[in-house]
């Protein structure tokens, strides 16, 4: 059962960050997909693009959200200035009067660490500015966005990550800077939670599997239609997910009306599944945490099943 057929947002309002592609655009057309208002922020617009130089945009997913079912409202906002941010929620209470989900997914680091290079060996500059990226656009973020999102009963905040808590509080992600980035906004769910709750509020982080990004799918030289000829250069990539994924593990969340049940903690896109019964886009529930665990990382050959 598809949690998209059965479950309505219509009346809701979410911002979905970093909403140009990725988990940001799976979100923001899921949530569209059942009946919400979705505000697409990003900084790359079919006039402009970010520092990334990548061609996919908010007027697109802004598109696919109405095409699904919702109202897809682009803003081009840069989340590292507050004027900007100051505006994007001043224009939401304007124009909708409530703010209930707010999805922190701005990232825009992928071209700006090293999976080879030491902490003392890696570009100072670069490091930092992945950290000002994937951390202080949150808190910036939050910081606006929360007043108007407490303004009503049941407002939900999902930070998102890559990584379970229990995954990385025991695995090295490979690069410093990366490694503090991800930890860090496990740490800001947690502690919004603790300032929400009093408001009737919940916060969660949300890490999808291994993920069919544009970006991964553009690494390995395949599309999503072929994404399975990457196997052969990759066979663990046979654990990996569409973003409409993760996009329908905030829809679950966003209409459970339990969903404090699960404030403060850490979650994943295959948990949730398992939980509210969504499916990827072909029919398949993958547990790629799981999987990592006890599979990959413990150097068994790829199988995936009984983990999707």
């Amino acid at each position: 059962m598809d949690t998209t057929l059965d479950t309505t947002l219509e009346g809701k309002v979410a911002l979905v960050t970093g909403a140009s592609r990725g988990a940001g655009r799976g979100i923001a057309v899921e949530l569209g997909a059942a009946g919400a208002t979705v505000y697409c922020t990003a900084r790359t617009t079919r006039a402009q693009r970010s520092e990334q130089d990548l061609p996919e945009t908010i007027e697109e997913t802004a598109e696919l959200v109405t095409a699904a079912g919702g109202t897809g409202i682009p803003v081009q906002v840069d989340h590292l200035v507050p004027e900007q941010v100051e505006a994007l929620v001043g224009r939401i209470e304007a124009e909708q009067g409530r703010l209930d989900v707010l999805v922190n997914d701005i990232w825009g680091g992928e071209l700006l660490f090293s999976w080879a290079d030491p902490l003392w060996e890696h570009s100072l500059e670069k490091g930092l500015r992945l950290l000002r990226l994937a951390v202080d656009t949150h808190i910036i973020t939050s910081h606006f966005a929360l007043p108007l999102l407490i303004r009503t009963p049941g407002g939900l905040v999902v930070e998102m990550t890559d990584g379970t808590a229990d995954y990385n509080a025991t695995n090295y992600r490979v690069s410093f800077f990366y490694d503090l980035a991800k930890a860090s906004v496990l740490r800001m769910a947690f502690a919004q939670s603790k300032e929400l709750a009093p408001h009737g509020a919940t916060a969660v982080a949300l890490t999808p599997g291994w993920l069919r990004s544009e970006i991964m799918l553009s690494h390995f030289g395949v599309t999503e239609e072929n994404w399975r000829d990457a196997l052969g250069a990759q066979p663990h990539f046979a654990i990996s997910e569409t973003p409409r994924y993760v996009g329908r593990a905030v829809s679950a969340l966003a209409a459970d009306p339990d969903v404090a049940r699960w404030n403060g903690q850490s979650l994943s896109s295959g948990q949730l599944a398992q939980v509210y019964r969504f499916s990827d886009l072909d029919g398949s529930r993958p547990d790629a945490w799981r999987y990592l665990v006890e599979v990959q990382d413990a150097g068994k050959p790829a199988d995936v099943t009984g983990y999707r």
